[in-house]
């Protein structure tokens, strides 16, 4: 039997990622993920997931049920349009995702694109494709999905709880700082496109993403 790769046996492992299949490196398999001949492709999310996720109430990441609080593992960008691609989580789960997960903890790491399985299908909206360094744990009891280009993508509810993640630990504003800076002209790029109202409604969500930030 495959044990645990080092870099997650050190950390707290929840009882329902335990449960879960180990890959030949020594990784949990997240129920996210695809498998392809056999194998899992942690860059594609099994195209039935994100439907019957929702439709269950079912945790992304374990696929256990989810309880009262949702924990939905988002970039700084979706801190500022409060929307993500994936459905929730439990909330020890996305911490540890977000500590165990090698494309999170290492913001160097870039995503890769090479021989992608013929399954894979980039998720609905516009996607910034870059490592942003940082992720936020962002804890809600609502969401609500919505239809966008080539998809589906869900609108998260108000916060209860915000946990800004860099590297594995919690970031600073500083980390948090330099992310945003780095994919806000993005974000603006495609607000100009839409025109002044979509320009003045981002302005809005900018300013309500940055209250959010760490002190």
């Amino acid at each position: 039997m495959t044990s645990y790769n080092p870099a997650v046996a050190k950390l707290e492992m929840p009882s329902r990622i335990k449960k879960l299949p180990i890959d030949e490196r020594g990784f949990p398999v997240p129920k996210f993920v695809a498998w392809i001949d056999g194998k899992p492709d942690f860059r594609t999310a099994e195209a039935s997931w994100v439907s019957k996720s929702h439709r269950l109430r079912l945790c992304w990441q374990c696929g256990e049920p989810l309880g009262r609080h949702l924990a939905f593992a988002i970039g700084p960008m979706c801190a500022i349009n409060r929307v993500s691609s994936e459905t929730p989580s439990h909330l020890e789960c996305a911490k540890f995702a977000v500590q165990a997960c090698p494309f999170l903890t290492q913001p160097r790491r870039p995503r890769n694109s090479y021989d992608l399985p013929e399954q894979h299908v980039e998720p609905g909206g516009v996607m910034i494709q870059r490592n942003p360094g940082v992720t936020l744990i962002w804890v809600t009891r609502s969401y609500t999905p919505f239809r966008a280009a080539g998809g589906v993508l869900f609108r998260i509810g108000e916060p209860e709880q915000v946990l800004w993640y860099a590297r594995g630990r919690a970031a600073t504003r500083e980390e948090v700082m330099t992310s945003m800076d780095a994919g806000l002209p993005q974000l603006k790029a495609i607000a100009e496109e839409q025109g002044p109202e979509a320009v003045a409604e981002l302005m809005k969500e900018i300013e309500r993403g940055f209250a959010l930030l760490p002190a």
